[in-house]
């Protein structure tokens, strides 16, 4: 479940073409687990790596909320390595 600070960072990611998965995001409200697929996961890790990395200082959000992306990037990162293994390069 994602709640709270990650909750909201996870409803502002701009999610590119991700067939369904940014509707899925917009209607979570954090009570129960979220379904996601593989690819889904993928698509989330890599745009969080992207707001993390890539993204100009001055448009970054509050401090609280880099945490708060770390953090989500951290868990699914973690859920993804138990169900698909350590494939993927780490942020």
């Amino acid at each position: 479940m994602i709640k709270d600070a990650e909750l909201r960072v996870l409803k502002e990611l701009s999610l590119p073409e991700s067939f369904g998965l940014e509707r899925r995001v917009e209607r979570y409200q954090g009570k129960r687990p979220i379904s996601l697929y593989r690819w889904d996961l993928e698509c989330l890790l890599d745009t969080l790596s992207l707001e993390m990395t890539d993204r100009p200082l001055h448009s970054r959000p509050r401090r609280t909320d880099l945490a708060a992306q770390q953090s989500l990037y951290d868990r699914l990162r973690k859920e993804y390595d138990t169900a698909y293994g350590p494939s993927r390069p780490s942020n």
